[in-house]
């Protein structure tokens, strides 16, 4: 004797709506279990002498619904190998098995291994009624989506949205923000509550904001947003995004974006870099918002221009990006562990070059100071070759070493200039004592761009005062005297130190 399930539909609540060929499956059942008794129709089986069980009980044993859907389906499984004719047991679930059924999908998966035989009838879904009481053709464009799963990433607005398994106001609330991340508060909704029902259905049509603050959710509720073309909606996705530089880059789009090429706006992906740091710098949100969104235009330019060429679009940068940030991170990703930053900067740099090897590059034929960008701002870049060199041992004991090195090129420049010679001669003495300089920010832990960038803002802070003081006693920089300006910059020094309490 052969183990044997038979999944049958409810429909959404009409017991009217159940075919003949479901009825007759559960009458000649040997044994018909329910999920959930909490249906409209369960009362209507019993007048047809369909006796059933239901797996109620398991709801209260279990914290999660993950958890009630796994014990039931192991239930069934077991219920079935135990059943005592060819019959099989019949588990009857409501609206259609295969609709938002998470117990029929866990059987679809396991009962093969097991050698139970799994059949599965259909039923009306809640979508049938849905699609007839609320007044919508899905063929315009549908998605049908989980309350207990829903991100405002996969919503779409220019497609009709069902949302459904809205058990209680709780989850209607999450809803609502879920929505509320691209639709306006007040954007027209509706709920519907046991759809098709005589005497149960309720459908209400509410703006997005009050979604919560009505009463009536449980089992057979859903909540339905309209399709709609408006492009304002769509205005926080990135894929609208996306179309909007390839508009602009299209033969009826702007003749200066489309003129653009790699090298012409190579200049700006720079510009755009430093004025988002000028934000962060300045502590300013709001602006950074705006330059961050001036930085993400020049990524998404270059990476049109590469689709029309058909070598990348931006979502294989985006795929790549995903790629990297899961291999690298084992310890979040994988099996490995980090419980500190600086064993989880270990794991991205063995992950690093374990990408190299599976790209073929042989690290015994890489240098030491590979993987640092050419074009970097010089100081920057002599911080990072330093750092790589240090790695593999090239490097002062102690600071004391570096003071030294600083010295000596501070007196080869004194020297270089006393005796006159050239200024590319000059310039290279100079660039020594930098390289030098970098290397003590490095010994202290200081970013020597970051500390250059506090001095500069500093000196402008200061040299803003002595104008701003000169201008109140009505002169100009031209009328004053070097030792004018000092004072008010020995004043504008006191000042600060006072304000930042030193």
């Amino acid at each position: 004797m052969s183990a044997a399930i038979t999944v049958v539909g409810l429909g959404s609540g009409n017991p009217d709506r159940l075919t003949v060929g479901i009825l007759k499956t559960m009458q000649q059942a040997s044994k018909v279990y329910v999920r959930t008794m909490s249906h409209p129709v369960i009362e209507a089986l019993g007048g047809l002498g369909i006796q059933a069980e239901s797996f109620d009980h398991v709801y209260e044993a279990h914290d999660s619904f993950p958890e009630v859907y796994e014990s039931i389906a192991s239930a069934l499984m077991n219920l079935a190998k135990a059943a005592e004719d060819d019959r099989g047991i019949v588990y009857a679930v409501p609206g259609h098995p295969m609709v938002a059924e998470a117990t029929v999908r866990l059987l679809r998966e396991r009962c093969p291994e097991q050698q139970v035989s799994l059949s599965v009838l259909g039923g009306e879904s809640f979508l049938d009624e849905a699609f007839v009481r609320l007044g919508f053709d899905p063929i315009e464009g549908f998605q049908l989506l989980d309350a207990a799963e829903l991100r405002s990433d996969v919503i779409q607005p220019q497609l009709h949205t069902l949302i459904g398994q809205v058990y209680d106001m709780f989850t209607a609330s999450e809803v609502k923000l879920a929505l509320m991340e691209l639709y306006p508060d007040d954007y027209p909704v509706v709920v519907g509550h046991a759809l098709g029902v005589e005497g149960e259905e309720e459908i209400r049509h509410v703006p997005l904001y009050e979604l919560d603050r009505i009463d009536g959710y449980g089992n057979l509720s859903l909540v339905y947003v309209p399709r709609s073309d408006d492009p304002s909606l769509r205005q926080r996705t990135f894929s609208r995004l996306h179309e909007i530089v390839g508009i602009l880059r299209s033969p009826e789009g702007c003749p200066w974006d489309r003129e653009q090429t790699h090298e012409s706006i190579r200049k700006n992906l720079i510009e755009e870099t430093y004025e988002v740091l000028e934000t962060i710098d300045e502590d300013d949100p709001e602006h950074m918002q705006e330059e961050l969104g001036d930085l993400l235009l020049q990524i998404m330019l270059h990476s049109q221009m590469e689709e029309e060429l058909g070598t990348f679009t931006v979502y294989d940068v985006i795929q790549g990006l995903n790629d990297k940030l899961i291999f690298r991170h084992p310890h979040v990703f994988g099996e490995s562990s980090a419980n500190d930053a600086e064993s989880a900067l270990r794991n991205w740099e063995q992950m690093k070059a374990e990408e190299k090897r599976r790209k073929g590059q042989r690290p015994d034929q890489a240098s030491a100071l590979d993987g640092i960008p050419r074009d970097l701002p010089a100081l920057m870049k002599a911080y990072k070759l330093q750092k790589k060199a240090s790695k593999v041992g090239f490097d002062w004991d102690s600071i004391e070493g570096v003071f030294e090195k600083i010295e000596e090129e501070l007196r080869e420049l004194r020297q270089a200039v006393a005796d006159g010679q050239s200024a590319d001669d000059a310039a290279l003495e100079l660039g020594d004592l930098l390289f030098a300089v970098s290397n003590a920010a490095r010994f202290i832990g200081a970013d020597p761009e970051e500390a250059l960038s506090r001095t500069n803002r500093k000196f402008y802070r200061r040299f803003r005062y002595i104008e701003e003081q000169l201008a109140a006693q009505g002169k100009a920089l031209s009328d004053s005297t070097l030792d004018e300006m000092e004072t008010l910059w020995q004043e504008a020094k006191t000042r600060a130190e006072s304000t930042d309490g030193r």
